[in-house]
């Protein structure tokens, strides 16, 4: 193919978009669909616990429109990180999605499944081949064995082989959010530096446009280039728009690493077509020496409940931060007097918002607020002692005066009980790349038993066949098939 059109009606699924502006992608000849299924934005919770950030609705939503698009117009539609972390439940809720939305629309399309998710004894194995990325340190089997949950960041290589077995929709685990848009146009011959520049630039839909709301965009991929248009007629493209994008989640603007190489824009060139369309050329792609995988993995840190108050007494707000002061050293004394716990066996943070909770000691507007929601965060290794420290500091949270005061203010909570038990609470432990021989052998790829087979060397396949844990995670009308070794696919 001499070009290829790319259409991103949305940053992430479930987000939702304005359905014209999907007809809009078909009717100016989008040759695949590619759309962003999650994120680690949100925290660790979701990949540690494997639950999505979206709702099930929202997902049927956007998925019943894509869906009907591809089908309408003969293109595959990729969706990448499925289920927001990309564990191997995420891609089998997307999937059962997916397949309830074809029966009851009575669609014809293969769904091939690719499972990114890692064992921890499988990674111990190669520890020598895992190097931690700044700022994190070394890693041991104990780190591994301690995550819930653990993926493989794979890049567009997986995809390619659904796609050349014959799948029209991808659900894939975790991805990177520019191999999800690359994976078609490099499957079809176009040179990776525009590739990958314009999969960085539609990642998100409609951010790069000067009106993100109203959608999202397409972008026509061809050999000295692309150009990147809205889908909707009243919303545009500028250079500083598309050029700004390179700015977003990135450590340099210039640069950016993929499983294969380094995208690099230093030279990249910005043209404005129109007041629509921009046109950006002289992008290259450095292909790395060696393949590497990000690995994510989330653990338990403790258990966590949470209280909230809310302070308007003009008195206590002159002297916040002195009431603050007196709040955290009363806690302490308190629960210790009467839970007997001291620090070790707990830990508190408690957040002025209204004042100085986002921005802390950096804050500028040191006037004082009119008004300051109180959160207190308790962390125990239980949930049981996490609330009853909780419960200790409740009379402080509702009646706490500052020294002057020679009465009991009262307070405001904002729940009965006061107290939310927030469970389990993550963080990622997490934060290394792994080499690897193939670009592929990390990851599983399911299909529909009649479509096209992807290697023949199946011997050779057989030997990198992860045991039959991923067989946990296969529909019963799909086939395991090994991707090929060479990436090549």
């Amino acid at each position: 193919m001499n070009e290829v059109r790319v259409l991103t009606p949305t940053g992430m699924l479930g987000a939702g978009f304005p359905p014209e502006t999907l007809t809009r992608g078909l009717e100016l000849g989008a040759d695949v669909i590619a759309v962003d299924g999650g994120s680690t934005d949100s925290g660790p919770y979701y990949l540690g616990a494997g639950i999505a950030k979206t709702a099930a609705a929202a997902v049927a939503r956007d998925m019943r429109m894509l869906l009907r698009a591809a089908s309408a117009a003969g293109i595959p539609l990729i969706i990448g990180s499925c289920g927001t972390s990309g564990t191997d439940s995420g891609v089998d809720w997307v999937a059962g999605i997916t397949h309830g939305i074809l029966a009851e629309e009575g669609l014809d399309l293969k769904v091939a499944t690719i499972y990114s998710e890692q064992r921890a004894d499988d990674l111990a194995a190669r520890l020598d081949r895992i190097k931690p990325l700044p700022p994190a340190g070394p890693l041991d089997a104990a780190t591994l064995e301690s995550c819930r949950h653990i993926v493989g960041m794979m890049g567009h290589d997986p995809i390619v082989a659904a796609l050349e077995a014959g799948a029209d929709v991808v659900l894939a685990g975790r991805a990177t959010d520019t191999a999800i848009a690359a994976a078609f146009p490099l499957m079809k011959g176009l040179p990776p530096g525009p590739v990958w520049h314009a999969a960085k630039i539609v990642e998100c839909g409609g951010q790069c446009t000067t009106n993100p709301r109203a959608g999202g965009v397409l972008a026509t991929i061809d050999a000295d280039g692309f150009t990147i248009e809205p889908l909707d007629p009243d919303n545009a493209c500028t250079p500083t728009s598309v050029a700004a994008h390179m700015l977003y989640e990135t450590v340099n603007p210039f640069t950016m690493r993929e499983p294969a190489g380094t995208i690099d824009v230093s030279e990249a060139v910005y043209e404005a077509l129109d007041t629509r369309r921009v046109r950006v050329s002289k992008s290259r792609f450095v292909p790395a020496g060696q393949h590497t995988i990000k690995l994510e993995g989330a653990r338990i840190t403790g258990y966590e409940t949470m209280s909230f108050t809310a302070i308007r007494d003009p008195h206590i707000l002159g002297q916040i931060d002195t009431w603050a002061a007196l709040m955290r050293k009363m806690i302490g004394e308190w629960v210790s007097g009467t839970l007997g716990l001291d620090g070790s066996d707990y830990a508190f943070d408690l957040r002025l918002y209204g004042h100085d909770a986002i921005l802390d000691g950096i804050e500028p507007d040191r006037r004082p607020p009119r008004e300051v929601g109180v959160m207190l965060l308790v962390r125990a290794a239980d949930q049981q002692t996490a609330t009853a420290v909780a419960k200790v500091a409740n009379p402080l949270m509702l009646h706490l005066p500052t020294p002057d005061m020679n009465y009991l203010p009262s307070l405001a909570f904002a729940t009965s009980p006061a107290e939310t038990e927030r469970g389990a609470v993550y963080e990622f432990a997490l934060h290394h790349a792994v080499d690897v021989d193939s670009p592929t052998s990390m990851f599983r790829l399911n299909l529909p038993p009649d479509a096209d087979s992807i290697n023949p060397r199946s011997d050779a396949d057989a030997t990198h066949r992860r045991p039959d844990a991923d067989a946990t995670h296969r529909r019963p009308d799909a086939v395991a098939i090994n991707l090929p070794e060479d990436g090549d696919a």
